[in-house]
């Protein structure tokens, strides 16, 4: 079974579960890059609207060929209770006709439930199949801690039962 983990990352937390689900289940990783400034102070208050008005951004890779994997994972930040703008715009860029995915949504204290919610009316409407998902909370944690909770959760979830295609 051929696994592809997708993932957005401003602070490298997402990025860091995504990577820790990627070394446990053998698969391989795809990070979208958001083109608009995020990191100012003026970029985070856009972020923020951005995510709320489901606004648009420009990202690299714009769209992936997705014939070659059977799973794939797709994970997003949780900003003001709903999924990063680059997610959002790569979902609606995407074939996902027949697809299952897991999502996985970060979130410094809450608003994971929404943004998963979000991300998964998406992706039906393209087609794609919900068949798990979880949230991890990073508020305050080190990577290690993270990373420590993204262990457990694949524990939890039984994750490595999907990747004994």
């Amino acid at each position: 079974m051929k696994i592809l983990i997708i993932y957005y990352s401003r602070t490298k937390k997402t990025e860091t579960v995504a990577k820790t689900l990627a070394d446990e289940l053998s698969a391989e990783t795809m990070e979208i890059k958001d083109l608009k400034d995020r990191y100012s102070f003026l970029g985070t208050m856009g972020s923020i609207i951005d995510a709320i008005r489901e606004n648009k951004t420009r990202i690299e890779p714009e769209s992936i060929d997705l014939t070659e994997y059977n799973l794939l994972y797709i994970g997003s930040p949780t900003w003001a209770g709903k999924p990063a703008p680059a997610i959002i715009t790569l979902i609606d860029n995407l074939n996902l006709k027949g697809k299952d995915i897991i999502l996985f949504s970060t979130v410094g204290r809450q608003g994971g439930n929404n943004a998963i919610e979000r991300m998964a009316e998406k992706i039906r409407a393209r087609g794609g199949r919900i068949i798990n998902s979880f949230i991890i909370k990073t508020g305050g944690k080190q990577f290690n801690e993270i990373k420590e909770d993204t262990l457990n959760i694949i524990e939890e979830k039984d994750l490595k039962i999907y990747s004994m295609g």
